[in-house]
């Protein structure tokens, strides 16, 4: 029954989430989400394109266009590689970002720190993503080899640390 007080809302959370609301835990994975996908591009466009020189700094957008489908399509996509690109790198950046404002509540409640919590979150996520990327496609990066390994971590770091960090903001300003 729905009264003034209590209304009847689809976007309830359960009460063991810790979210006030399953609105306030997907607005604040977005927000860290869209945060943590700009400062990846930003460490990579400083690291692996300004201090490694392994690619160019307009092959970040349509980098992830490559990784999915391959070498031939993001080639054949031309300009509209650019726009895949950053559809798929910022598609799952809100998918992690949605999933650990999901998790967050049950580490909080164990007493972790966000930003711990991230650091495992993001050798997940890294590993995840570069599992279904080798199924996907073959054009990818040679996953045994330690530069590659090292620096797939140190990027998700980048994303995951403010990712925690906005999500731990969001929830504790919903509290």
């Amino acid at each position: 029954m729905q009264t003034a007080s209590h209304p009847a809302t689809l976007t309830t959370a359960t009460p063991s989430s810790g979210w006030k609301d399953r609105a306030t835990l997907v607005k604040a994975g977005i927000i860290g989400g869209l945060t943590g996908g700009i400062i990846i591009w930003i460490y990579e466009a400083l690291v692996w394109v300004g201090a490694q020189h392994m690619m160019p700094l307009a092959g970040i957008p349509r980098n992830a266009t490559g990784l999915v489908f391959g070498r031939e399509v993001q080639e054949s996509l031309g300009l509209l590689a650019y726009f895949v690109g950053t559809g798929i790198h910022f598609f799952f950046t809100l998918v992690w970002g949605i999933l650990f404002a999901a998790l967050w509540p049950h580490f909080r409640r164990r007493g972790y720190e966000a930003s711990f919590v991230a650091l495992f979150y993001a050798v997940v996520a890294w590993i995840l993503m570069h599992v279904a990327i080798m199924i996907a496609s073959d054009n990818h990066p040679n996953y045994y080899d330690p530069a590659v390994i090292i620096g797939g971590f140190m990027s998700h770091l980048f994303f995951t640390v403010p990712l925690a960090l906005i999500v731990k903001k969001h929830f504790e300003r919903q509290a």
